[in-house]
């Protein structure tokens, strides 16, 4: 599904302002981030809600180290140098680190949005090097929820993620199904599905359904999810690209979205869930407590430690009285519109003085 606002789509928006000509008042912002594809990426979300002032420009490493902008906004900084092969990673240290220079010697400010605590997946020495670099050229950090933890002293703004509403229309004519989860999203280990299958597994009752959905990055996790799902008539296994209009159905065809992650700090799969009016079952943690608190009373239901079979079983008892209510979770702080604009602060925070850095 393709992500509108006022200005078009995001890849027309971004053709647009790559074409057009800056003015004196407008910060160019240079978001490391591929160019929007038609989907509800992250970029899309900083996209369609940056305001005129703004303009957005995506990531390539030539317009990185011999482009015009204001900003460089760093978001998963690790992919700046990851890749599969030795040769690509040195290829891409080369680049990051000639970046770094670019930054360095223009006193481009930085700015970096804290997505996760740490990485997902730890990397080498060089990797972490290189983080610490960037880490030192940082001018601002946004958080996407107060009680992400930051180095000492840094100059900090909270910016929270905004909602899908305006991505995902309610749509009436799909309702929740008696007894049917899903787990959606990139399929990876530290997402906790072997577990969830487990606990699922240990229910015997013939109505509830689980649904996995999204590609898998680990091929012996794709290999005993499909296997489970071979086994067991209630496990249906996606494990394939989903587009937003399917994702859109699956996840409102079901009661309750199960993300029983090992580690949740920033959800984007909670948020879409509860975009669509779902409940979601997530571990507890100082933000999952917050988001809770945030939406309202029974649309984030949370488990302790490992999850077990009864969490499962009381989070489908909540989600079914929280959907018999006929309320939508609250979501009013995370408009688009309103993150756009708290982004366009926090750029003017570390370039007061746009007009004269042309």
């Amino acid at each position: 599904m393709r992500l509108k606002n006022r200005l078009g789509t995001a890849e027309e928006r971004v053709r647009r302002e790559r074409d057009e000509p800056a003015t004196h008042e407008r910060i160019r912002v240079l978001h490391v981030l591929p160019a929007p594809n038609g989907t509800t990426q992250y970029v899309d979300h900083m996209i369609g809600g940056a305001p005129p002032e703004v303009q957005i420009l995506t990531f390539s490493w030539f317009r990185a180290i011999f482009g015009a902008y204001d900003v460089l906004h760093v978001h998963w900084p690790e992919f700046l140098v990851r890749q599969r092969t030795r040769a690509g990673r040195f290829v891409k240290q080369v680049l990051a680190y000639t970046l770094l220079l670019r930054l360095e010697l223009t006193e481009r400010p930085v700015v970096r949005t804290a997505h996760n605590i740490a990485p997902h997946e730890s990397g080498d020495r060089l990797e972490r090097r290189f983080l610490d670099a960037l880490d030192r050229r940082t001018a601002l950090w946004i958080r996407l929820n107060p009680t992400t933890p930051l180095p000492a002293g840094v100059r900090s703004v909270t910016i929270p993620h905004g909602h899908y509403r305006s991505v995902f229309p309610p749509d009436p004519r799909t309702t929740p199904e008696h007894g049917r989860l899903i787990q959606f999203g990139l399929v990876r280990r530290y997402k906790g599905i072997e577990r969830l299958l487990e606990v699922f597994g240990a229910i015997d009752d013939p109505a509830m359904r689980l649904t996995i959905a999204g590609k898998s990055q680990d091929a012996a996790l794709a290999a005993h999810i499909a296997a489970v799902a071979a086994a067991d008539d209630r496990v249906e296994a996606r494990l394939e690209f989903v587009s937003d209009e399917v994702l859109a159905h699956e996840v409102r065809s079901a009661e309750l979205v199960v993300l029983p992650y090992t580690q949740m700090h920033n959800s984007g799969a909670a948020l879409l869930a509860l975009s669509l009016d779902r409940p979601v079952l997530v571990p507890r943690s100082a933000a999952t407590d917050a988001l809770a608190r945030e939406v309202g009373e029974g649309w984030v239901i949370m488990f302790d430690g490992e999850l077990q079979r009864g969490d499962l079983l009381r989070a489908m008892a909540v989600a079914r009285l929280t959907l018999e209510r006929g309320t939508r979770p609250h979501l009013a702080d995370r408009d688009w519109e309103l993150v756009g604009r708290r982004h366009a602060e926090a750029y003017r925070k570390v370039v007061p003085d746009v007009g004269r850095r042309r």
